[in-house]
Formats: structure tokens, sequence, C-alpha cells
């Protein structure tokens, strides 16, 4: 069963922390101490009122997070020109255009968002702690969790812009507005304590009814991606292997069911949001007419197609309408996430993943565009345009066993490596033949990973990342051809970072104290 509460403290925690008019205020002087936070339910629905922001558009609703780590590489192509997708895609952002705003998604609402994270988990922290009218066990909880995801944010801040703001006291606005970049490395070190703090306390795994929130393994992930970013394998491969070996979380007999949308808490998935169909969201009085946070999805509907779009013989339109419709089912999406040409092109044709990932032909009608069936909905009674229910997956063991593999080549070569491999290549593929790689030499085995990763993990947030990590960001998309754009010849250098918006340049120059250049942008 889908988790549906919303509290009315939780109401009151978003009209407070979350709306712009609340950035002109300090909140220590809205809300009174001593009638808040006073009793363990308020702990706890503070944290779920932070947790609801992860939901918005400009994080892990609609596309959010996606443009960043998706867009821009060699998997994920909009069907047609996008504006909105358009600046990441094509490489031509600049600041002015990092503070454009479509449905709550731009440059600046992920910043401020993200930031709006951490300034509730730090205002929590400090209300939680040492106070009396909360049990002890709950506190401690309550901290664990909210240094979770202050973690989560500043980990994806330091991704996507490196040199941040960095704080983790209940600082005022007017302090917090002033604060200037901190060293990239500095905030990698504060979200590993926090990480492994979070270890310690956040339990293995969550009753049904609780299904949603972070576990110790979704910190775990994360402390492993940052020690193989800092190429501390060694430290990456322990985490991996303490995953594979201790958590309640195991590799699925088949790639389909990972996605199966009647089985959203599988036990491959190690984290995924929580998302209600028919949940509208809480008013947002900076943005009259439009809600701040909802818990339904709008991201099954960015992967669906669009029937206008649809089939390539566009004589046959209507009989594939028909076809939908005598199904229960309707191409009513946008589109605007498809699968690139080069992947799709490049998927290998005996490859189990590639329905998933590949469909270039439904109900017998051939389509112009290849599509990826692992996030799309297409069930009209249970998942209505923009109203979607499904969750957003963050993390799963298949990302985990490839992420083992790497660390072990990179650490004694492929031999002990094949052992994470191999799970993830036998049911991709139907022979032994087909999947044994056996024979790779270490750099032979490091390729294969850059393109395991791809196929496995194709438009699940991972790809820019890995690719800048890796160092071949440039190299991967200026070799690409795309259908509309020209982000191979736009690319440059500085754009494995993104440039802080001009807005919180304008008010906070000193943003600019250690980099003038605003991350190569200016």
């Amino acid at each position: 069963m889908k988790t549906t509460k919303i509290f009315l403290f939780t109401l009151v925690l978003f009209a407070f922390l979350g709306c712009e008019d609340f950035l002109e205020e300090d909140p220590r002087a809205l809300i009174a101490p001593e009638t808040f936070f006073a009793s363990d339910n308020d702990a706890r629905q503070a944290i779920q009122g932070t947790y609801a922001i992860l939901k918005n558009n400009s994080i892990y609703g609609q596309v959010g997070l996606d443009h960043f780590y998706d867009n821009g590489a060699d998997i994920i192509e909009p069907n047609r020109p996008a504006n909105f997708v358009e600046p990441i895609g094509n490489y031509s952002l600049n600041e002015a255009i990092a503070d454009v705003s479509v449905q709550k998604m731009s440059v600046s609402d992920t910043w401020k968002d993200l930031y709006r994270v951490i300034f509730n988990s730090n205002f929590i922290i400090d209300r939680v702690t040492d106070n009396e009218d909360i049990t002890e066990n709950v506190r401690t909880e309550v901290i664990a969790e909210s240094r979770f995801l202050r973690a989560l944010s500043y980990w994806h801040i330091t991704n996507l812009w490196g040199d941040a703001p960095y704080y983790t006291e209940a600082l005022t606005l007017d302090e917090v507005r002033v604060l200037g970049r901190t060293p990239e490395a500095t905030i990698i070190a504060g979200v590993l304590e926090d990480l492994q703090f979070a270890q310690s306390i956040l339990p293995s795994e969550y009753p049904d009814d609780q299904r949603g929130r972070a576990s110790r393994w979704a910190a775990a992930i994360i402390e492993a991606k940052i020690y193989m970013k800092q190429q501390n394998w060694q430290a990456g491969l322990n985490k991996c292997l303490e995953i594979i070996n201790e958590s309640p979380h195991v590799l699925l007999p088949t790639y389909a069911e990972v996605f199966d949308p009647a089985n959203e808490y599988n036990a491959e998935i190690i984290w995924s949001l929580d998302f209600a169909r028919d949940i509208e969201g809480i008013f947002d009085p900076a943005f009259p007419g439009r809600s701040f946070a909802g818990n339904n999805s709008w991201r099954p509907s960015m992967f669906n197609p669009r029937l206008r779009d649809e089939p390539a013989n566009s004589d046959e339109r209507g009989a594939l309408g028909d076809a939908l419709r005598a199904r229960g089912e309707a191409f009513n999406g946008t589109g605007l996430q498809v699968a690139a040409k080069d992947f799709a092109e490049k998927f290998p044709l005996n490859d189990l993943r590639r329905p998933l990932n590949i469909v270039d032909n439904y109900l017998g009608f051939e389509l112009n565009f290849p599509y990826m069936a692992k996030f799309w909905n297409l069930d009209l009674a249970t998942s209505p345009r923009f109203n979607h229910e499904d969750n957003r997956m963050v993390f799963r063991m298949g990302d985990v066993y490839l992420m083992a593999a790497e660390c072990e080549n990179e650490l004694n070569g492929p031999n002990g490596a094949f052992q994470y491999l191999n799970p993830i290549r036998q049911r991709a593929y139907a022979t032994q033949a087909e999947w044994d790689l056996t024979g790779l030499d270490q750099q032979g085995f490091r390729e294969a990973i850059y393109d395991e990763r791809k196929w496995e993990l194709a438009a699940e947030a991972h790809r820019r990342y890995d690719l800048i990590r890796w160092g071949i960001l440039l190299d991967v998309v200026q070799n690409l051809e795309y259908r509309f754009w020209e982000p191979n010849i736009n690319i440059r250098p500085w754009h494995v970072k993104l440039p802080i918006p001009l807005q919180e340049l304008e008010q906070n120059p000193n943003l600019l104290e250690s980099d003038p250049t605003n991350n190569g942008y200016r």
C-alpha cells in the first residue's frame, strides 16, 4: 500500500520552510521554540516534510536531477527540440538561463530546493538535540535521518557545482545569504561524517507503512560512490561488499522484475521515494495557482509517448489509438525523455534488457522514436497523465555489483572482478557464450564497465556522474551524433559543473570571491 499520510504539522513546516516568502524572514522569529517539536510526533513529521522537498520537480520529481545526470550524455534525448531541457542537453547554459524556471525546474530551482533540505535538516537537528519533550531514541533517529538528508543534498551540490556554501548549524537567513564557497573536499569530508553517523543509527529496513524512508544502505551506497570518485578503491570495495553481504537487498532473477510497477518495493531496490496518485500537493503562496510539493509523480509522463508523434506511419495513428484504448492504455505523455540515437543504435540486440530500454515497435506498430518502457506507465486507470503513483527509484543493487566489479578491477585486475560483473550479465543474456567476458585485461574490463553501466543503469541518473569521474565526458559527447542539437560541438571542459545562478550571485557577491569565473561560465 502506498504511504499517503500528510499531516498538519507537515503543512506548517512547508508554510515556513518551503515558500519563497519565507526566505525573507527569520524562522526562529516565526516559530516559537517552546511550541515547536513538542513531541515525538512533531519531530517525525518534520522529517516527513523535508523528504517531501525531495519530491519537487527540481530534485526527484518529474525530470529534476535527470537533467544534470542524464541529459547531455549518451543515453537520453528528447524526441523534439524542447526549451526546458535544451540548455543542459545542448550545453548552451549560462548564468542567466540558469534562473529560467519551467514547472519549477531550473538550475536555480534545484539549487534552492537542495539548500531548503539542508536548512530544514539543520533546523530540525537544532530543535531536537537535548529536547526533553522528545524521547531519546526518537531524538537519535531523527538526527540521523536529518544528517542523511543533509549529506545527500551536499553530495548532489558538490557533484553539480563543486565548491559551494557549506554550513551545518541552524543559521539565520541573514547569516546564510552571505556565505562564500567552501572547497568541495571540505564539504565531502563533512558529508562522509554525516553518512557514517547515519549508518550507525538508521535501520537496515523499515516496516511496510514506512517505506520510502532511507535506510542505512542508502547512506552506504553514497559513501561508496564518494570513495570511488576519490579513487579510494579499497574503501569503495569494502563498502560495496558490506552492502552485498549484510543488507537485505539482492539481485532479482530478471531485469524486468526490477521495474515491475506491481512490485515497486522489490528486494533489489535499496531506496525509492514513495509517490501516490491524486495527492496534489501543498499550496505555495509564492507561486499562486501551483502547489509547492505533491505526492503524485509526473516523471512517467516524461517517458510516455505522445500519440501525435506516433506511429511512424501517421495513417495508422487512429488504429494505434484504438488498439491502446482496447487495452486501457494511452500514449498521452510528452516524449521528452527517449533513448538517444546512439544509445538505441548500439544497444546489443541479444541483450534481454533491450526491450525495457528500447521500444521501437508497440502492438505491431513501428514507432518514430525509441522509448524507455522501464519508466513509462500507459495504464489510464491507475496512472493518468501527470498523476502517476510510480515510485522514483534512487539506488539499487545492480549498481552496487557493478561498483564492486569496478573497484576490484582497479585494485587487482579483472580476475576477481568477474564474480561481481557476471551476475549482472548472466540475467542479461540467454547463454554463457553471450555473457561471458573471460579473457579481458584490466583496460578491457574497465571499458566493459563503461558499457555495462550504460546498458544496466540507463536513465537512472548515474551516467554523467560516471563519465565525469572517469574523465571521459568530453570524449564521449564529442564523438556522438545527436537528433536535433549539437552538444558534440558545444560542449566545453567547464561543462562538468553548472554555473551558480545569476540571481544567487546578485544577492550574494561573496559566491564569486573564491572563483570569479563561476565554474568557467564567465
